[in-house]
């Protein structure tokens, strides 16, 4: 058993802030499974590499002998997480919602203890609850602290509506955190607004107030914006191992310290080795292949990571393209370059019109992975090769 000296610093690992620190350390020392809370709203069919970053910690959590609830929100999805919105989101139905959330619970078992796992959905107290319990809750804030939220602020100065249901959804987070009775809630760093609300109504319904652990948000493939499925830079858990370790050798060399930080299980001192590896000389490569062969076992075993690696030498190593490519530099635009402007301006394509026909026909290679996202990205310092059909080759390096 771990002393509270080494849980703490599990349980820090990789986090951006912990509030309160000294209540943590008080409830440890108390010695009973603390209650772990993490909530994903199922408003997107599959899980991606940004979700797991919480999934991970909650992963800690159990490591450590906690109770950990894995929190779906069926009724809160409805609404829709005004966070970093600057318009007003539309909800999705009652079906959708619960398609998305079938394939939740599939996929969070492939890092979380089926044994040691709650799952939770949050109709269970909000359907009883009924509109004067909801009337009753909305009592317990103002307009004026809603208007804190720097989202909210930035919507509000700006003219840009923003709809009364969207005030309703940080009492609801805070509000599960109540009927779950969390000691602590995990959440992103944009979640920080939501998660302190949590502990303002604990107070008010006299529970003790959790302790709020905020963890980085995993920047996507493009190196820049949050991974999103709507941004199209994303790796699901749920893609054919091929498509996962194709994505990840596709991201910058800075980037991929980034995953290894958020993503990999590999000790630290380890991940520091390799980056006095690659200062000595070593190829960044040959570390992304690691990093991407321990993502793919992690969600479809040992055997398809090994299945993945030797498609990846076979085509990019073996002689599956040419030897003498030629390189292209080409300049971003503020840090990035969209893929349909990049085989423009490469010359294996004539028009970024006909770029983007050639995407939508499956023509387009990056590093051997069929491209199918039109919007695609790739930020400077990216290093990769292009393939448009099956003669056209490109090395590919954005300044």
């Amino acid at each position: 058993m771990l002393s509270i000296e080494d849980s703490l610093a599990l349980i820090k690992c990789g986090a951006d802030e912990l509030l309160i620190e000294a209540e943590l350390v008080d409830r440890l020392k108390s010695g009973r499974p603390l209650r772990i809370k993490a909530g994903f709203d199922p408003t997107a069919p599959d899980l991606h590499l940004g979700h797991t970053v919480l999934i991970n910690k909650l992963r800690h959590f159990q490591d450590l002998g906690h109770h950990v609830m894995f929190l779906i929100g069926d009724f809160t999805g409805m609404i829709g997480d005004p966070t970093g919105k600057n318009s007003t989101r539309p909800p999705l139905s009652r079906e959708q919602i619960l398609a998305n959330a079938v394939t939740y619970q599939e996929q969070v078992f492939k890092i979380l203890d089926p044994q040691k796992t709650e799952i939770c959905f949050n109709s269970t107290w909000f359907e009883p609850l009924g509109a004067s319990g909801m009337i009753r809750l909305a009592a317990l804030h103002t307009v004026a602290r809603m208007l804190e939220r720097d989202d909210f602020a930035k919507r509000y100065r700006g003219g840009l509506p923003i709809a009364i249901h969207e005030f309703l959804y940080p009492l609801c987070q805070g509000y599960d955190s109540v009927a779950m009775k969390a000691d602590v809630e995990i959440g992103g760093t944009d979640q920080k607004f939501n998660l302190l609300v949590g502990r303002e109504l604990q107070k008010h319904y006299g529970q003790a107030p959790q302790c709020v652990l905020m963890m980085p948000l995993l920047e996507g493939l493009d190196g820049v914006n949050k991974m999103s499925k709507s941004l199209g830079n994303y790796v699901g858990i749920n893609e054919p191992p091929r498509e996962i370790f194709g994505k990840l050798m596709s991201v910058s060399d800075d980037l991929m310290w980034r995953y290894f930080e958020l993503l990999s299980f590999r000790a630290i001192g380890e991940v520091a080795g390799f980056k006095r590896e690659i200062a000595a000389g070593r190829n960044p490569r040959d570390v992304k292949v690691l990093l991407a062969q321990e993502i793919v076992a992690r969600f479809h075993g040992a055997s398809a990571a090994v299945d993945a690696l030797s498609d990846f030498d076979a085509r990019f190593r073996q002689g599956a393209i040419p030897d003498d490519i030629r390189e292209v530099v080409l300049d971003s635009v503020d840090g990035v370059l969209g893929i349909a402007q990049i085989l423009r301006q490469s010359g294996l394509m004539a028009s970024t019109s006909e770029a983007l026909r050639m995407i939508g026909q499956g023509g387009v290679r990056v590093d051997g992975t069929k491209i199918e996202d039109k919007n695609l990205a790739f930020p400077a310092q990216s290093d990769f090769v292009l393939q448009v059909g099956k003669r056209k080759f490109a090395r590919v390096k954005i300044s």
